[in-house]
Protein backbone atom coordinates (compact mmCIF):
# COMPACT_ATOMS: atom_id res chain seq x y z
CA UNK A 1 0.00 0.00 0.00
CA UNK A 2 1.42 3.58 -1.17
CA UNK A 3 2.61 5.71 1.64
CA UNK A 4 -0.06 8.26 1.90
CA UNK A 5 1.44 11.74 1.22
CA UNK A 6 4.52 9.45 0.01
CA UNK A 7 5.93 10.55 2.82
CA UNK A 8 4.28 9.88 6.06
CA UNK A 9 5.99 6.96 8.09
CA UNK A 10 4.93 4.76 10.98
CA UNK A 11 6.02 6.78 12.81
CA UNK A 12 4.58 10.27 12.15
CA UNK A 13 1.07 8.98 11.50
CA UNK A 14 -0.26 9.96 15.46
CA UNK A 15 1.35 12.94 15.71
CA UNK A 16 -0.37 16.14 16.75
CA UNK A 17 1.10 18.70 14.35
CA UNK A 18 0.17 21.56 15.90
CA UNK A 19 2.78 23.67 15.56
CA UNK A 20 4.72 25.95 18.35
CA UNK A 21 4.67 29.57 19.45
CA UNK A 22 7.59 30.03 16.53
CA UNK A 23 4.75 29.41 14.45
CA UNK A 24 2.70 32.51 15.74
CA UNK A 25 1.36 35.01 13.52
CA UNK A 26 1.65 38.09 16.22
CA UNK A 27 3.77 37.90 19.39
CA UNK A 28 3.24 35.69 22.31
CA UNK A 29 2.49 38.51 24.45
CA UNK A 30 -0.19 40.43 22.39
CA UNK A 31 -1.79 37.08 22.15
CA UNK A 32 -2.16 36.33 25.34
CA UNK A 33 -3.09 40.20 26.82
CA UNK A 34 -5.48 40.28 23.92
CA UNK A 35 -7.45 36.92 25.16
CA UNK A 36 -7.67 38.53 28.95
CA UNK A 37 -8.71 41.62 27.84
CA UNK A 38 -11.86 39.80 25.66
CA UNK A 39 -11.95 37.83 29.07
CA UNK A 40 -12.46 40.91 31.40
CA UNK A 41 -14.61 42.85 28.61
CA UNK A 42 -17.07 39.89 28.42
CA UNK A 43 -17.41 39.60 32.38
CA UNK A 44 -18.12 43.43 32.43
CA UNK A 45 -20.89 43.22 29.46
CA UNK A 46 -22.37 40.69 31.25
CA UNK A 47 -22.33 41.94 35.09
CA UNK A 48 -24.72 44.85 33.34
CA UNK A 49 -26.29 43.52 30.91
CA UNK A 50 -27.20 39.80 32.46
CA UNK A 51 -27.91 40.82 35.76
CA UNK A 52 -30.97 37.67 36.02
CA UNK A 53 -30.77 34.37 34.84
CA UNK A 54 -32.04 34.29 31.14
CA UNK A 55 -31.32 30.70 30.50
CA UNK A 56 -33.66 27.98 30.96
CA UNK A 57 -32.96 25.14 28.77
CA UNK A 58 -35.59 22.55 30.26
CA UNK A 59 -38.31 24.95 28.54
CA UNK A 60 -36.22 26.38 25.52
CA UNK A 61 -36.20 25.72 22.23
CA UNK A 62 -38.53 25.81 19.01
CA UNK A 63 -40.32 22.74 18.86
CA UNK A 64 -40.01 20.43 15.32
CA UNK A 65 -42.89 18.77 13.69
CA UNK A 66 -43.57 15.58 15.70
CA UNK A 67 -42.71 13.12 12.83
CA UNK A 68 -39.19 14.19 12.91
CA UNK A 69 -38.89 13.03 16.71
CA UNK A 70 -40.87 9.84 14.91
CA UNK A 71 -38.15 9.99 12.66
CA UNK A 72 -34.71 10.27 14.64
CA UNK A 73 -36.66 7.38 17.38
CA UNK A 74 -37.39 4.86 14.12
CA UNK A 75 -35.68 1.50 14.22
CA UNK A 76 -34.57 2.32 10.71
CA UNK A 77 -32.70 5.35 11.90
CA UNK A 78 -31.83 3.64 15.38
CA UNK A 79 -31.04 -0.12 13.84
CA UNK A 80 -28.42 1.11 10.48
CA UNK A 81 -26.91 2.86 13.11
CA UNK A 82 -26.01 0.61 15.25
CA UNK A 83 -25.24 -2.10 12.76
CA UNK A 84 -22.67 0.22 11.58
CA UNK A 85 -21.30 0.77 14.67
CA UNK A 86 -20.60 -3.14 15.09
CA UNK A 87 -19.34 -3.62 11.81
CA UNK A 88 -16.53 -1.24 12.50
CA UNK A 89 -16.19 -2.56 15.97
CA UNK A 90 -15.82 -5.83 13.77
CA UNK A 91 -13.66 -4.80 11.44
CA UNK A 92 -10.99 -2.63 13.76
CA UNK A 93 -11.10 -6.11 15.59
CA UNK A 94 -10.11 -8.00 12.83
CA UNK A 95 -7.09 -5.59 11.81
CA UNK A 96 -6.06 -5.56 15.32
CA UNK A 97 -6.25 -9.59 15.99
CA UNK A 98 -5.01 -10.30 12.78
CA UNK A 99 -2.90 -7.78 11.84
CA UNK A 100 0.63 -6.13 12.31
CA UNK A 101 1.20 -4.71 15.52
CA UNK A 102 2.30 -1.39 13.81
CA UNK A 103 1.44 1.86 13.52
CA UNK A 104 -0.22 1.30 10.42
CA UNK A 105 -2.73 -0.55 11.87
CA UNK A 106 -5.67 0.82 11.58
CA UNK A 107 -6.70 0.06 15.17
CA UNK A 108 -4.78 2.80 16.38
CA UNK A 109 -6.59 5.49 14.20
CA UNK A 110 -9.79 4.44 15.05
CA UNK A 111 -8.92 4.45 17.99
CA UNK A 112 -7.33 7.16 18.99
CA UNK A 113 -8.32 9.83 16.25
CA UNK A 114 -11.74 8.90 14.92
CA UNK A 115 -13.40 7.62 18.76
CA UNK A 116 -11.64 10.30 21.09
CA UNK A 117 -11.69 13.18 18.34
CA UNK A 118 -13.70 12.58 15.54
CA UNK A 119 -16.96 12.18 17.96
CA UNK A 120 -16.72 15.97 19.63
CA UNK A 121 -17.00 17.45 16.30
CA UNK A 122 -20.04 14.84 15.19
CA UNK A 123 -21.32 15.61 18.45
CA UNK A 124 -21.81 19.19 18.21
CA UNK A 125 -23.52 18.72 14.62
CA UNK A 126 -25.79 16.05 15.07
CA UNK A 127 -25.88 15.83 18.74
CA UNK A 128 -26.19 12.75 21.14
CA UNK A 129 -25.01 9.79 18.24
CA UNK A 130 -22.46 7.60 20.45
CA UNK A 131 -25.71 5.53 22.45
CA UNK A 132 -26.34 4.81 19.06
CA UNK A 133 -23.17 3.95 17.59
CA UNK A 134 -21.87 2.42 20.88
CA UNK A 135 -21.11 -1.41 20.10
CA UNK A 136 -20.87 -2.28 24.23
CA UNK A 137 -24.70 -0.45 24.48
CA UNK A 138 -25.83 -2.47 21.25
CA UNK A 139 -24.91 -5.56 22.18
CA UNK A 140 -26.21 -5.01 25.92
CA UNK A 141 -29.12 -4.12 23.79
CA UNK A 142 -29.48 -7.77 21.77
CA UNK A 143 -28.30 -9.25 24.88
CA UNK A 144 -31.55 -8.26 26.84
CA UNK A 145 -33.68 -8.77 23.67
CA UNK A 146 -32.58 -12.42 23.40
CA UNK A 147 -32.90 -12.56 26.98
CA UNK A 148 -36.30 -11.28 27.35
CA UNK A 149 -35.76 -8.86 30.21
CA UNK A 150 -35.82 -5.03 29.55
CA UNK A 151 -32.48 -3.21 28.93
CA UNK A 152 -33.42 -0.66 31.41
CA UNK A 153 -33.63 -2.43 34.29
CA UNK A 154 -31.08 -4.71 36.11
CA UNK A 155 -31.06 -6.93 39.05
CA UNK A 156 -30.12 -3.70 41.05
CA UNK A 157 -30.74 0.23 40.71
CA UNK A 158 -28.06 2.66 40.12
CA UNK A 159 -26.84 4.05 43.17
CA UNK A 160 -27.42 8.11 42.46
CA UNK A 161 -24.50 9.03 45.22
CA UNK A 162 -22.39 7.47 42.49
CA UNK A 163 -22.96 9.76 39.14
CA UNK A 164 -20.41 9.76 36.95
CA UNK A 165 -17.66 8.98 39.03
CA UNK A 166 -17.31 5.79 37.22
CA UNK A 167 -17.21 7.28 34.26
CA UNK A 168 -14.19 10.07 35.54
CA UNK A 169 -12.43 6.63 36.89
CA UNK A 170 -12.56 5.44 33.11
CA UNK A 171 -11.61 8.65 30.84
CA UNK A 172 -8.75 8.73 32.97
CA UNK A 173 -7.79 5.15 32.51
CA UNK A 174 -8.26 6.31 28.77
CA UNK A 175 -5.98 8.64 28.89
CA UNK A 176 -3.63 7.39 31.33
CA UNK A 177 -3.26 4.47 28.38
CA UNK A 178 -3.14 7.04 25.54
CA UNK A 179 -0.81 9.83 26.99
CA UNK A 180 1.31 8.27 29.74
CA UNK A 181 1.64 4.36 29.30
CA UNK A 182 4.77 3.56 27.28
CA UNK A 183 2.81 0.67 25.16
CA UNK A 184 0.27 3.20 24.31
CA UNK A 185 1.02 2.48 20.04
CA UNK A 186 0.69 -0.86 20.31
CA UNK A 187 -2.18 -2.17 19.02
CA UNK A 188 -2.26 -4.98 22.10
CA UNK A 189 -2.47 -1.92 24.73
CA UNK A 190 -5.82 -0.96 22.93
CA UNK A 191 -6.72 -4.74 22.49
CA UNK A 192 -6.45 -5.10 26.39
CA UNK A 193 -7.73 -1.51 27.11
CA UNK A 194 -10.84 -2.30 25.24
CA UNK A 195 -11.50 -5.56 26.52
CA UNK A 196 -11.51 -4.49 29.81
CA UNK A 197 -13.94 -1.73 29.30
CA UNK A 198 -16.71 -3.96 27.35
CA UNK A 199 -16.43 -6.13 30.24
CA UNK A 200 -16.80 -3.66 33.13
CA UNK A 201 -19.66 -1.64 31.10
CA UNK A 202 -21.30 -4.92 30.06
CA UNK A 203 -21.45 -6.59 33.25
CA UNK A 204 -22.49 -3.35 34.88
CA UNK A 205 -25.45 -2.91 32.30
CA UNK A 206 -26.41 -6.27 33.18
CA UNK A 207 -26.66 -5.84 37.06
CA UNK A 208 -27.75 -1.74 36.64
CA UNK A 209 -29.41 -1.85 33.90
CA UNK A 210 -28.61 1.19 30.44
CA UNK A 211 -28.74 3.90 33.31
CA UNK A 212 -25.18 2.18 34.14
CA UNK A 213 -23.73 3.03 30.55
CA UNK A 214 -25.56 6.78 30.76
CA UNK A 215 -23.58 7.05 33.44
CA UNK A 216 -20.30 5.26 34.19
CA UNK A 217 -19.56 5.07 30.55
CA UNK A 218 -16.59 7.32 29.82
CA UNK A 219 -17.13 7.85 25.98
CA UNK A 220 -21.38 8.08 26.30
CA UNK A 221 -20.74 10.73 29.29
CA UNK A 222 -18.08 13.23 27.60
CA UNK A 223 -19.71 12.90 24.36
CA UNK A 224 -23.58 12.92 25.69
CA UNK A 225 -21.65 16.45 27.53
CA UNK A 226 -20.05 17.52 23.97
CA UNK A 227 -23.59 16.86 22.15
CA UNK A 228 -25.18 19.50 24.73
CA UNK A 229 -23.39 22.38 23.47
CA UNK A 230 -25.34 21.16 19.64
CA UNK A 231 -28.22 23.22 18.83
CA UNK A 232 -30.33 19.82 18.67
CA UNK A 233 -32.21 18.99 21.98
CA UNK A 234 -35.67 17.15 23.45
CA UNK A 235 -38.16 18.31 25.44
CA UNK A 236 -40.98 16.54 26.37
CA UNK A 237 -44.82 18.28 25.25
CA UNK A 238 -48.02 18.42 26.65
CA UNK A 239 -48.48 14.60 25.79
CA UNK A 240 -45.56 13.56 27.10
CA UNK A 241 -44.07 13.06 23.83
CA UNK A 242 -40.28 14.09 23.61
CA UNK A 243 -40.11 16.81 21.00
CA UNK A 244 -36.97 17.68 19.24
CA UNK A 245 -36.37 20.95 19.66
CA UNK A 246 -33.60 23.57 17.80
CA UNK A 247 -32.22 26.08 20.53
CA UNK A 248 -29.50 28.13 21.53
CA UNK A 249 -26.55 25.53 22.57
CA UNK A 250 -26.03 27.49 25.65
CA UNK A 251 -29.61 26.37 26.58
CA UNK A 252 -28.68 23.50 25.88
CA UNK A 253 -25.95 23.20 28.03
CA UNK A 254 -27.66 24.64 31.01
CA UNK A 255 -29.55 21.32 30.65
CA UNK A 256 -26.59 19.36 32.25
CA UNK A 257 -27.23 18.36 35.92
CA UNK A 258 -24.89 18.52 38.59
CA UNK A 259 -24.57 15.23 38.94
CA UNK A 260 -21.88 13.27 41.34
CA UNK A 261 -18.21 13.10 39.73
CA UNK A 262 -19.11 15.59 37.06
CA UNK A 263 -16.40 18.25 37.92
CA UNK A 264 -13.82 15.44 38.22
CA UNK A 265 -14.62 14.09 34.45
CA UNK A 266 -14.40 17.27 33.46
CA UNK A 267 -11.32 18.23 35.52
CA UNK A 268 -9.59 14.87 33.42
CA UNK A 269 -10.20 16.10 30.50
CA UNK A 270 -8.89 19.52 31.28
CA UNK A 271 -5.71 18.24 33.11
CA UNK A 272 -5.19 15.90 30.46
CA UNK A 273 -5.11 18.15 27.70
CA UNK A 274 -2.84 20.24 29.39
CA UNK A 275 -0.54 17.82 30.56
CA UNK A 276 -0.52 16.69 26.88
CA UNK A 277 0.90 19.76 25.82
CA UNK A 278 3.09 20.07 28.57
CA UNK A 279 5.05 16.54 27.97
CA UNK A 280 5.67 17.89 24.85
CA UNK A 281 7.72 21.14 25.59
CA UNK A 282 11.04 22.11 25.16
CA UNK A 283 11.06 23.22 28.97
CA UNK A 284 9.74 20.00 30.40
CA UNK A 285 11.79 17.33 27.57
CA UNK A 286 15.32 19.16 29.12
CA UNK A 287 14.00 18.18 32.26
CA UNK A 288 13.43 14.60 31.46
CA UNK A 289 16.26 14.20 29.26
CA UNK A 290 18.73 13.45 31.83
CA UNK A 291 17.90 10.15 33.71
CA UNK A 292 16.93 10.54 37.39
CA UNK A 293 16.04 7.67 40.01
CA UNK A 294 12.23 7.94 39.65
CA UNK A 295 10.75 5.27 37.34
CA UNK A 296 9.20 7.48 33.78
CA UNK A 297 6.47 5.96 33.88
CA UNK A 298 5.82 7.22 37.60
CA UNK A 299 6.39 9.97 37.37
CA UNK A 300 4.47 10.93 34.05
CA UNK A 301 1.40 9.44 36.11
CA UNK A 302 2.57 11.64 38.92
CA UNK A 303 2.52 14.85 36.47
CA UNK A 304 -1.04 13.79 34.95
CA UNK A 305 -2.62 13.19 38.06
CA UNK A 306 -1.37 16.87 39.58
CA UNK A 307 -2.81 18.62 36.00
CA UNK A 308 -6.15 16.95 37.00
CA UNK A 309 -5.76 17.71 40.61
CA UNK A 310 -4.92 21.51 39.70
CA UNK A 311 -8.04 22.02 37.95
CA UNK A 312 -9.82 20.22 40.61
CA UNK A 313 -8.87 22.65 43.33
CA UNK A 314 -8.91 25.75 41.65
CA UNK A 315 -12.23 25.48 40.24
CA UNK A 316 -13.34 24.52 43.85
CA UNK A 317 -11.49 27.35 45.58
CA UNK A 318 -12.88 30.09 43.05
CA UNK A 319 -16.72 28.69 43.18
CA UNK A 320 -16.12 29.14 47.18
CA UNK A 321 -14.70 32.93 47.12
CA UNK A 322 -17.70 35.55 48.26
CA UNK A 323 -20.46 33.10 47.54
CA UNK A 324 -21.87 34.86 50.05
CA UNK A 325 -23.57 31.33 51.27
CA UNK A 326 -23.48 28.89 53.83
CA UNK A 327 -21.03 26.32 53.94
CA UNK A 328 -23.79 23.46 53.38
CA UNK A 329 -25.02 25.04 50.26
CA UNK A 330 -21.30 26.84 49.22
CA UNK A 331 -20.13 22.71 48.88
CA UNK A 332 -22.90 22.02 45.77
CA UNK A 333 -21.24 25.20 43.75
CA UNK A 334 -18.20 23.90 41.65
CA UNK A 335 -21.09 20.85 41.10
CA UNK A 336 -23.73 23.25 39.89
CA UNK A 337 -21.09 25.43 37.92
CA UNK A 338 -19.38 22.52 36.46
CA UNK A 339 -21.07 22.55 33.47
CA UNK A 340 -19.10 25.82 32.26
CA UNK A 341 -16.22 23.80 32.08
CA UNK A 342 -17.29 21.87 28.82
CA UNK A 343 -16.87 24.50 26.19
CA UNK A 344 -13.64 24.50 27.58
CA UNK A 345 -12.97 21.12 26.99
CA UNK A 346 -14.17 21.38 23.73
CA UNK A 347 -11.94 24.27 22.58
CA UNK A 348 -8.93 22.67 23.53
CA UNK A 349 -9.69 19.25 22.15
CA UNK A 350 -10.22 21.30 18.62
CA UNK A 351 -7.31 23.46 19.35
CA UNK A 352 -4.78 20.60 20.70
CA UNK A 353 -5.98 17.62 17.97
CA UNK A 354 -7.19 19.83 15.21
CA UNK A 355 -4.54 18.60 13.03
CA UNK A 356 -4.46 15.16 14.03
CA UNK A 357 -8.09 14.54 13.13
CA UNK A 358 -7.68 16.46 9.60
CA UNK A 359 -4.48 15.03 8.67
CA UNK A 360 -3.61 11.91 10.35
CA UNK A 361 -7.33 11.26 9.95
CA UNK A 362 -6.90 11.13 6.43
CA UNK A 363 -3.88 8.83 6.63
CA UNK A 364 -5.59 5.99 8.39
CA UNK A 365 -8.34 6.08 5.88
CA UNK A 366 -5.79 5.32 3.74
CA UNK A 367 -4.41 2.44 6.01
CA UNK A 368 -8.20 1.66 6.59
CA UNK A 369 -8.06 -0.55 3.28
CA UNK A 370 -5.56 -2.33 4.34
CA UNK A 371 -6.46 -3.61 7.77
CA UNK A 372 -4.15 -6.51 8.06
CA UNK A 373 -1.02 -3.91 6.71
CA UNK A 374 0.42 -6.79 4.05
CA UNK A 375 1.15 -3.76 1.31
CA UNK A 376 -1.14 -5.21 -1.20
CA UNK A 377 -5.06 -4.95 -0.07
CA UNK A 378 -7.29 -2.42 -0.96
CA UNK A 379 -10.97 -3.25 0.30
CA UNK A 380 -12.22 0.07 0.93
CA UNK A 381 -10.75 1.92 -2.02
CA UNK A 382 -9.07 4.44 -0.19
CA UNK A 383 -5.51 2.48 -0.54
CA UNK A 384 -3.88 5.31 -3.14
CA UNK A 385 -4.83 8.51 -1.68
CA UNK A 386 -3.01 11.23 -0.95
CA UNK A 387 -3.23 13.27 2.31
CA UNK A 388 -3.39 16.91 2.18
CA UNK A 389 -1.78 18.27 4.59
CA UNK A 390 -3.43 21.92 4.37
CA UNK A 391 -3.20 23.48 7.90
CA UNK A 392 0.05 21.92 8.36
CA UNK A 393 1.56 24.34 6.27
CA UNK A 394 -0.35 26.90 6.93
CA UNK A 395 1.11 28.13 10.16
CA UNK A 396 -0.48 31.25 10.74
CA UNK A 397 -3.90 30.10 10.03
CA UNK A 398 -3.40 26.95 12.46
CA UNK A 399 -2.53 29.50 14.89
CA UNK A 400 -4.97 31.92 14.84
CA UNK A 401 -8.09 29.02 14.81
CA UNK A 402 -5.76 27.57 17.81
CA UNK A 403 -6.61 30.61 19.81
CA UNK A 404 -9.56 31.12 18.79
CA UNK A 405 -10.72 27.62 19.98
CA UNK A 406 -9.31 28.30 23.20
CA UNK A 407 -10.50 31.92 23.54
CA UNK A 408 -14.15 31.04 22.29
CA UNK A 409 -14.25 28.51 24.55
CA UNK A 410 -13.74 29.98 27.70
CA UNK A 411 -15.48 33.09 26.83
CA UNK A 412 -19.06 30.79 26.50
CA UNK A 413 -17.78 29.48 29.81
CA UNK A 414 -18.06 32.50 30.89
CA UNK A 415 -21.23 33.06 29.97
CA UNK A 416 -22.58 29.78 31.04
CA UNK A 417 -20.86 30.50 34.18
CA UNK A 418 -22.44 33.71 35.15
CA UNK A 419 -25.63 32.96 34.00
CA UNK A 420 -26.10 29.91 36.68
CA UNK A 421 -24.32 32.32 39.11
CA UNK A 422 -26.89 34.67 39.32
CA UNK A 423 -29.39 32.19 39.54
CA UNK A 424 -27.66 30.49 42.68
CA UNK A 425 -25.61 33.18 44.57
CA UNK A 426 -27.69 35.82 47.17
CA UNK A 427 -28.56 38.67 45.65
CA UNK A 428 -26.09 40.94 47.36
CA UNK A 429 -22.88 38.37 46.38
CA UNK A 430 -23.92 37.67 42.75
CA UNK A 431 -20.88 39.58 41.20
CA UNK A 432 -18.52 39.31 44.10
CA UNK A 433 -19.10 35.62 44.00
CA UNK A 434 -18.26 35.50 40.20
CA UNK A 435 -14.80 37.78 40.96
CA UNK A 436 -12.46 33.76 41.75
CA UNK A 437 -14.18 32.31 38.77
CA UNK A 438 -13.02 35.18 36.65
CA UNK A 439 -9.80 35.39 37.84
CA UNK A 440 -9.69 31.23 36.86
CA UNK A 441 -10.42 31.67 33.53
CA UNK A 442 -8.16 34.12 33.02
CA UNK A 443 -5.36 31.71 34.45
CA UNK A 444 -7.03 29.11 32.51
CA UNK A 445 -6.66 30.57 29.24
CA UNK A 446 -3.54 32.38 29.97
CA UNK A 447 -1.64 28.94 31.14
CA UNK A 448 -4.00 27.00 28.34
CA UNK A 449 -2.42 29.04 25.27
CA UNK A 450 1.05 29.12 26.84
CA UNK A 451 0.86 25.51 26.82
CA UNK A 452 -0.88 24.91 23.73
CA UNK A 453 2.57 26.79 22.07
CA UNK A 454 5.26 25.55 24.28
CA UNK A 455 5.96 22.58 22.35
Amino acid sequence: MTQPGGALSDQSVLAHGIGGAKDLPIPLSFMLVGAAVALVVSFVVLAFAWRTPRLDGAHAGRELPVWVGDAVDSAWVHWPLRLFGLAVTAYTGWAALAGVDAAANPTLGVFYIYLWVGLVPLSLALGNVWPLLSPVRTLHEVTSRLLGSPADRGMLGYPAWLGHWPAALGLFAFVWTELVSPDAELVTTVVRWFLVYAGVMLVGAAVFGDTFLARADPFEVWFGLVARLSPWGRRPDAQGRHRVVLRNPLQSLDTVQPTPGLLALVAVLLGSTAYDSFSTSIYWLRVTATPGSLDPTLRESMVLLGFIAFVLLTFTGACYIGAGLPWRERRLLPRLLAHSLVPIGVGYVFAHYLTLLLESGQAYLVFLSDPLVTGEADYLGTGSWTVVYFLSTRAELLAVLKVGFVLLGHVVAVVAAHDRAVRVLPEGHRMSGQVGMLGLMLVYTVGGLLLLFSA
